[in-house]
């Protein structure tokens, strides 16, 4: 339907070569989109074809009643996390159940009712958490990146200290119900983790970048070589791991149907917090761990783990 609404004129021998279909598929699909009430004229003879009436719109979009509920649920799923453009949440559900028959309307409130999604409250499935709403700074990053990701942001880790950094930005995520980006910053040369609602004042960047985008990936996959911590997991690893993990961490699937993946990290070996979390987290990730590689400095804090849980 955008192909055609995008031509003023077309011919059934177009239609034909752009879709690669036969010529009585082209003109049934045409006879199908006419009926649906689009605005097409026929012309016969040499120079004939199908003309798209001016000023008109394509139709009021339908959806058959399955894909209907594929929207509603995809949509309630979103209840208690923090999504961007969901302050008009209830507007859009109405919005959503106007367009549906009464029988789809009764099918859908019934789904919202049975229908229980992670960070539900069971005793009250419309009661949304408290931190439910996404950060302020969230819309205005994602407008801001889709234009340009080299932006200035502030970023204030203190109250009162802000810093404002000159960065690259790679990737917006939600990790363990917090909105974190991923930048590259190129005072530090250092790639960060930084807490959406920590920033603030976004802009594009009027600063020269010092490094092309390509440049900066290469510089991350290098780093990544580079990882002290390489780990392999098993299916049920896989599974704990979807379930919590440490912003940036990117799960390499290896094993045949998803059965087995790895991934890498570098650590500061230095920064015994940072260690003692990693220690924890991959005793979480179950018996099935396999380390490929691993920095001393964590082993020992691993081993003392284990020795103290055989020890009670």
């Amino acid at each position: 339907m955008r192909y055609i609404n995008n031509r003023a004129h077309f011919t059934i021998a177009e239609i034909q070569q752009e879709f690669k279909i036969s010529r009585a598929t082209a003109i049934r699909d045409i006879n199908e989109i006419q009926a649906m009430g689009f605005p097409l004229t026929s012309e016969l003879g040499r120079g004939g074809g199908y003309f798209v009436l001016q000023n008109q719109y394509l139709p009021a979009a339908r959806f058959t009643p399955e894909e209907l509920k594929a929207i509603f649920i995809s949509f309630i799923a979103s209840k208690n996390s923090q999504l961007p453009y969901l302050h008009n949440r209830r507007s859009i559900t109405e919005k959503l159940i106007g367009i549906a028959s009464q029988t789809q309307q009764d099918e859908l409130i019934e789904l919202n009712n049975i229908l229980l999604f992670e960070n539900t409250n069971p005793a009250n499935p419309n009661l949304l958490e408290l931190d439910d709403a996404a950060p302020p700074e969230l819309n205005q990053l994602i407008s801001l990146a889709v234009q340009d990701k080299h932006l200035r942001v502030t970023y204030e880790l203190n109250l009162g200290w802000p810093q404002l950094l000159d960065v690259f930005l790679l990737h917006i995520f939600n990790s363990n119900a917090t909105w974190l980006v991923e930048v590259y910053d190129f005072d530090t040369d250092e790639f960060r983790y930084l807490p959406v609602e920590m920033l603030r004042d976004s802009a594009i960047s009027k600063q020269e970048m010092k490094w092309t985008e390509q440049e900066i990936l290469d510089k991350k996959r290098l780093r990544a070589r580079e990882a002290n911590l390489v780990v392999k997991l098993d299916n049920i690893g896989i599974q704990r791991y979807k379930r919590m993990h440490p912003p940036g961490i990117i799960l390499s699937l290896t094993g045949m149907f998803q059965s087995s993946g790895i991934f890498n990290v570098q650590l500061d070996v230095a920064d015994s917090e940072s260690l003692a979390y990693y220690a924890d987290w991959l005793l979480f990730l179950g018996k099935g761990v396999e380390y490929v590689r691993i920095p001393d400095e964590l082993r020992v804090i691993l081993e003392e783990r284990l020795a103290a849980l055989r020890f009670n």
